[in-house]
């Protein structure tokens, strides 16, 4: 197996991509299914609501108005969220049981998963500034 071979003579290097090939399929299932205009009217009526919390902190019956209109847009965007979070889900866990068992013979056997962690941040910030999704 070519793969296997490659994956354990570099495997940093091999944790790295793989980790940029997973953000990417992350970032495009993203792309693809949330409604970027809705979650960004939802962003700003939030960060307003926070600026609004801050006047009134003093205020202990104004501020609990505003949370609880903070609270009402949180299911829609857990909504927004969930969608891709169910489509990425299972290949995930099938891809992470292989990464365990197949970086468990390698030089990087106890830090691949942080490997994976650092590599996929650093990705996932470029990816989501390229793809709009902030």
């Amino acid at each position: 197996m070519p793969i296997i071979e490659l994956i354990q003579n570099n495997p940093r290097i091999s944790i790295i991509t793989l980790s940029f090939i997973v953000t990417i399929f992350i970032t495009i299932v993203n792309f693809f299914m949330v409604d970027r205009t809705r979650m960004k009217e939802i962003k700003e009526k939030q960060k307003a609501l926070r600026q609004e919390i801050k006047k009134y902190k003093d205020n202990p019956q104004k501020m609990m108005e505003l949370n609880k209109q903070m609270m009402e847009d949180m299911p829609e965007q857990l909504k927004h969220s969930f969608k891709p979070m169910l489509v990425t889900i299972i290949p995930l866990i099938i891809l992470f049981r292989w990464l365990r068992s197949t970086f468990a013979i390698t030089a990087i056997a106890s830090t691949w998963f942080w490997w994976y962690i650092g590599a996929s941040i650093l990705f996932s910030m470029v990816l989501r500034k390229l793809f709009g999704l902030q």
